[in-house]
């Protein structure tokens, strides 16, 4: 049985080291193969053997170290988690503001300076102790309960700093209140530090709360995505017109689609005309007519006609629910950026335990009076300052921020690591049919050999009854213009498709060839009487195919493949960017070269057939290239896996997209400027997130030691610890909420 590869919410993640600890937890169970968790989606997305592994397994593997997981199913649970964060978002909000209500409250009644306009009652330990209590441990409940599996598993996570801290200045300050001449008897005064301990848990769950609705924001392009979404289809049966939930459609439904209505489901147009927004899943504005055999999208907009269509596709498998998925998928995946951040965050929670033993035992030894009460508050400090909240979060929201972007605009980024990789290209490589042409060529010319006795029609007759069966771009534009001219296409016996030559078969008791130059070499038919009018074709750009009748050459047609109107506008864009822009074709050399011109590409891989395509990528890679592929057809699909990052036209087949990287849903090819723009911008951001996040605690960790004490004085106080730590959180989620601003 093969793998099958799961989704589940996590709940009680708070930094970079809950990844790591709930990876190892799944990791380690017989039959999981890969277990990548995300801090931002807070989701794991679990591939495992069914037969080895259930379900419960790894719900229990998650929960032994601390954490909750339950499976996903489906849409019907969206709405059900949206309540359940709203829920988890009103709780830790209401934590949030009695914690710093009752901590300002023992402020008023502790703090220098205020306690001398704070009422008699609040002075009272006693009372500073009842009103700490709830904070540490109401409030502060979730910090224990992610503790003390963490270290049953030996490991240490934000919520274990948090714990160690607070429940130490809380401790502190017990024993000072109950117990105060154990304090006085080590010359110390009984002061309590209710305070430190309160405004610190208030402080960061404060912090969590606005990171929360931040990091909310990150997924708007899949909430939007769901929004587009129909909810009913008008169906048709027995003649009547019925209203059914969309849940309800099945494949060959016919769905009447009125205008201003949005199209339920994918399908094909069986009657009537129409203009369609499809702007929502390609990012083109321009409305798109629409007429028999024409396909529609689920979730686009109708515009101005009434039609009748035939469901092709429900449910998980219509174009928007593929094109959620994806998304889904992309913004849970790990760059590999993330994997090193999620190393260091794993050995740099014990790091910074060991630095605050370290610091409370240097202050207790040299510190001066009081040395124990020094030590323990700097050690504090040394816990709050450092926990890796704003690592963990500093790569996954700058990828998912852009994933939605990109998607937003038509452009579905696959995972994190493409929208890394895509930023370094140097090399695109084009396909021309389909990719910078429109890929609907149509028939130019008709000519006939002068030593040949068939006219033209004759030619195009059997070119296109050749042709009938194939699903070649060339060969329906040779079908489209016979049945344009009406002419009755014969019968085809021994049909044969010769892959990057052409086709063979007999029709009418003759043998017939039809395809270009070196199928002709292959069967020794000489192209003399014509090579002066094939050559002068082919300089046209035209793609010129040869009839050859019982050995004989018997004319020639010739198609044109047009320019899409953004290619050569894309392809200046990539030049100024400094990326190097190359066409690959299985056309001849002049034909070729024609398009290329065209469109302003200077180098050209002509006569490649679809097994060479791999091989020529490769051959560019060895040159030191970093390259990209932009195809949209089945023989693209090994090319397109080979490249650093392949890149689809969403006009193309499945196959294509399935081995790209990245899948544009428009035609427009500027949008692969706009792809390496994307992910140069979100690694810029990703680099200045990390970078702040790291420099943070480079710089406060050592402040917080107390290494600025002998020279300037200056001890931070575990107050601003905690207030600078969830400003760093803050700072980190909102940097990357930016790319939402950037133009592609």
């Amino acid at each position: 049985m093969p793998e099958v590869k799961k989704t589940f919410q996590i709940k009680g993640m708070h930094c970079a080291s809950c990844i790591r600890v709930i990876e190892n937890a799944i990791k380690k169970i017989p039959g999981v193969s890969e277990a990548l968790v995300s801090l931002v989606t807070e989701k794991a997305t679990v591939a495992f053997d069914p037969v080895k592994v259930e379900e419960e397994q790894i719900i229990s593997a998650v929960s032994s170290a601390g954490y909750k997981a339950f499976l996903e199913e489906g849409s019907k649970s969206e709405d059900l988690q949206k309540l359940e964060k709203q829920k988890e978002l009103s709780g830790i909000k209401r934590k949030a503001f009695v914690s710093l209500f009752l901590a300002f409250l023992i402020v008023w009644g502790s703090f220098p300076f205020l306690e001398q306009f704070a009422p008699p009652f609040l002075k009272n330990f006693y009372i500073q102790l009842i009103l700490a209590l709830p904070v540490q441990f109401w409030a502060g409940l979730g910090f224990y309960k992610a503790t003390l599996p963490a270290l049953r598993h030996r490991s240490a996570n934000m919520d274990t700093l948090i714990a160690i801290g607070t429940s130490a200045a809380f401790g502190y300050s017990l024993i000072a209140t109950i117990f105060p001449q154990i304090i006085t008897s080590a010359g110390i005064e009984p002061m309590p530090y209710y305070d430190v301990s309160a405004v610190i848990i208030g402080l960061i769950l404060l912090g969590r709360y606005f990171e929360a609705k931040a990091k909310a924001g990150t997924s708007e392009a899949i909430k939007k995505l769901i929004g587009l979404q129909a909810k009913t289809a008008r169906i048709i049966q027995d003649g009547k017109e019925v209203d059914l939930p969309i849940e309800q459609v099945v494949i060959g439904n016919i769905i009447r689609v009125r205008p201003g209505e949005k199209i339920p489901v994918d399908g094909k147009v069986a009657e009537g005309q129409s203009s369609v927004d499809e702007s929502m899943i390609s990012g083109e504005s321009i409305p798109v007519e629409k007429n028999k055999g024409d396909v529609v999208i689920g979730g686009t907009m109708n515009k101005t006609g009434t039609f009748i269509y035939r469901a092709a596709k429900v449910g998980s498998d219509t174009m928007l629910a593929q094109i959620i998925k994806l998304v889904q998928e992309a913004q849970a995946s790990k760059a590999p950026i993330q994997r090193l951040v999620d190393l260091i965050s794993s050995y740099f929670v014990p790091i910074v335990i060991m630095l605050a033993i370290f610091t409370f035992t240097v202050w207790y030894i040299f510190g001066p009076v009081p040395a124990f009460l020094m030590a323990l508050l700097n050690s504090v400090a040394v816990l709050i300052i450092a926990c890796p909240c704003a690592m963990g979060l500093a790569t996954p929201t700058a990828i998912m921020v852009g994933v939605g972007k990109g998607a937003e605009h038509g452009i579905l980024i696959k995972n994190a690591e493409s929208l890394e990789i895509v930023h370094k290209v140097n090399t695109i490589i084009f396909d021309k049919t389909g990719t910078l042409t429109n890929g609907k060529p149509i028939v130019t010319d008709v000519i006939e050999s002068q030593k040949s006795k068939v006219k033209s029609q004759k030619l195009l007759e059997l070119a296109a009854s050749l042709e009938k069966g194939s699903e070649h771009p060339l060969a329906e534009a040779i079908v489209q213009k016979a049945e344009l001219d009406k002419l009755i296409l014969v019968k085809v016996t021994g049909f044969k498709a010769i892959p990057g030559h052409g086709v063979e078969g007999n029709a009418e008791g003759k043998w017939i060839l039809f395809g270009n130059r070196r199928l002709m070499e292959k069967e020794r038919i000489k192209i003399d009487d014509l090579k002066s009018k094939i050559e002068e074709l082919e300089q046209q750009g035209k793609t010129v195919m040869m009839i050859g009748i019982d050995g004989k050459l018997a004319g020639l047609v010739a198609v044109a493949d047009t320019l899409k109107e953004t290619s050569k506008k894309a392809v200046e864009v990539l030049s100024k960017m400094g990326i190097e822009t190359v066409m690959i074709t299985g056309d001849n050399e002049r034909t070729a070269q024609a398009i290329a011109k065209q469109a302003g590409i200077k180098r050209v891989l002509a006569e490649v057939l679809p097994d060479q395509k791999e091989a020529e990528v490769k051959k560019i890679q060895s040159e030191g290239k970093i390259v990209a592929m932009v195809g949209d057809g089945i023989n693209d699909a090994p090319a397109l896996a080979a490249a650093n990052i392949g890149i689809a036209m969403g006009t193309g087949t499945d196959v294509a997209m399935e081995a790209a990287g990245i899948t544009l849903v428009s035609k427009d090819l500027n949008s692969v400027a706009g792809s390496i723009e994307l992910s140069r911008k979100t690694m810029k951001t990703i680099k200045m997130n990390l970078f702040w996040a790291f420099g943070y605690n480079v710089i406060l960790i050592p402040v917080a030691m107390g290494v600025l004490y002998p020279f300037f004085g200056i001890l931070l106080n575990p107050i601003l610890a905690s207030a600078a730590m969830a400003l760093s959180s803050i700072s980190v989620v909102s940097n990357s909420l930016l790319l939402k601003k950037v133009k592609i």
